[in-house]
């Protein structure tokens, strides 16, 4: 175990306290606790897990209090103070959620970690935050810029942290079908219009396949699945993996979804794998780890001619390191002011 990290709050201050009012139910660095729940969860819980602080996670829908190594999993209720008298909170998404936080910690930094584009209504959202001294930590330039567009003048202190991928995910020897595509996403993130692209690609590469991966956190309508769709349902995070690094690509022809950073693209990246991608739709340009990867989707003849290319020569595709776990999490500590700091071990 690392040696402990020396205190800097008074005795039994929370240095850090992460609150999510909008999960559907309780989750941790448990595997079978993120059933059902998508990438804002997964990436809180890597984050939190490798920062090498306590950490108080406190869940609206959480009943019990569960700690793994210096994180603590535990309840949340908004009617009164956090115990620990947290120094720092950060909020996922709900802005509304830190200003009445603000009422009730008026010493403590508090951010907004926000990882979904703000509609029209929230307009306010800019002078408020500003006003109430909480700043917004994005997940993307992308999600940063529409923050600034929609959010309204004044704007709060806004800063860019991504997502993080694992540190050991890499290519390996695995060769790649060139006939096997992959969609490895949520089906309301555009995948009846990729069903589309795939059948017109398919009627002039008659052996092409599209392997759906759906991590089952909501039903959506699609329409038929087309002739050569295998549904794979959700895949572990192995299984996932080993099918990325032998997939010709991530197919993701759509333009209906955009992404606040699209981890699955990051990931898909780091093991060699290219994705198919609308240009400037979201943070596709951002997150992508060459431009070859993106076309204008509306354009079949775009599309195909990028699959043909790829068959021909799979693309040298790398992970950006920007993105590693490693360098994310000195991203966060940096922002939280605690500075470099060395991990304490996690619980088995």
């Amino acid at each position: 175990m690392a040696a402990p990290i020396e205190r800097r709050h008074p005795a039994g201050q929370v240095p850090l306290a992460i609150v999510d009012t909008l999960a559907p139910h309780p989750y941790s660095d448990r595997n079978d606790s993120l059933i059902g729940l998508g990438g804002t969860e997964a990436t809180v819980i890597a984050v939190v897990m490798a920062l090498g602080i306590e950490v108080d996670v406190r869940q609206a829908a959480r009943q019990d209090t569960d700690r793994r190594g210096p994180v603590r999993f535990a309840p949340l209720d908004l009617a009164r103070p956090l115990p620990g008298d947290p120094a720092r909170i950060v909020v996922i998404n709900s802005w509304k959620v830190a200003l009445k936080l603000r009422r009730l910690h008026p010493e403590a930094e508090i951010a907004v970690w926000l990882h979904v584009f703000p509609g029209r209504h929230n307009r306010g959202m800019g002078p408020a935050l500003a006003q109430a001294g909480i700043g917004v930590v994005c997940v993307s330039a992308a999600l940063a810029d529409h923050l600034v567009r929609r959010a309204g003048a004044p704007t709060p202190r806004i800063d860019v942290v991504p997502n993080p991928i694992p540190d050991d995910l890499v290519p390996d020897a695995t060769p790649r079908d060139p006939d096997l595509l992959l969609f490895a996403s949520s089906p309301h993130k555009g995948l009846d219009q990729v069903f589309t692209a795939f059948a017109a690609a398919r009627a002039e590469l008659p052996d092409l396949r599209l392997a759906v991966a759906d991590p089952g956190y909501l039903r959506w309508r699609t329409g038929p699945v087309p002739d050569g769709v295998e549904m794979l349902g959700r895949l572990e995070p192995p299984r996932l993996h080993a099918l990325m690094r032998r997939a010709l690509c991530l197919f993701y022809p759509q333009t209906m979804f955009a992404e606040t950073f699209g981890l699955v693209v990051a990931e898909a990246n780091a093991l060699g794998c290219p994705a198919l991608l609308h240009r400037r739709l979201g943070a596709n340009d951002a997150v992508a780890s060459d431009p070859s990867q993106l076309v204008d989707v509306r354009d079949p003849a775009q599309i195909l001619e990028r699959l043909r290319a790829w068959r021909d020569h799979p693309p040298d595709v790398a992970g950006r390191d920007e993105f590693r776990l490693s360098r994310v999490r000195l991203a966060w500590l940096d922002r939280l002011g605690l500075g470099a700091r060395p991990a304490m071990a996690a619980a088995e």
